[in-house]
């Protein structure tokens, strides 16, 4: 883990690390930590981005190896995303284009898969 502290900050820093990744990228933030509503059945989207006519809704993981992040998205957890992605969508009356990337933070190295899940 990062700086060796616990879980939650490691995943807090990890988002700052994704988010400025992304600017870096030219991407403009719309959103971090998005939460469709308690007890929905939805997920937190940890970052929603945009560049030109195009949403990106990211996952970040922060692990040890690569391998290890893929492995902690399930199945499940991608459908939970999908909903909440597709909430998110139609609350903003979204036309243009988007998909789903993860981005995974290993150490100070960011691995970036774009149309992931």
């Amino acid at each position: 883990m990062l700086f060796n502290k616990t879980s939650y900050t490691t995943g807090l820093y990890s988002e700052f690390l994704a988010r400025m990744y992304l600017r870096f990228h030219g991407y403009r933030i719309l959103n971090n930590r998005y939460i469709t509503g308690k007890k929905t059945g939805r997920a937190e989207i940890d970052i929603i981005a945009k560049k030109h006519n195009t949403i990106i809704f990211v996952e970040v993981k922060a692990r040890k190896t690569v391998s290890a992040a893929w492995d902690a998205i399930t199945p499940a957890q991608s459908v939970r995303l999908r909903r909440a992605a597709e909430t998110y969508l139609i609350n903003k009356h979204w036309d243009g284009d988007a998909r789903f990337d993860v981005i995974v933070v290993c150490g100070h190295k960011i691995y970036w898969a774009k149309n992931a899940i």
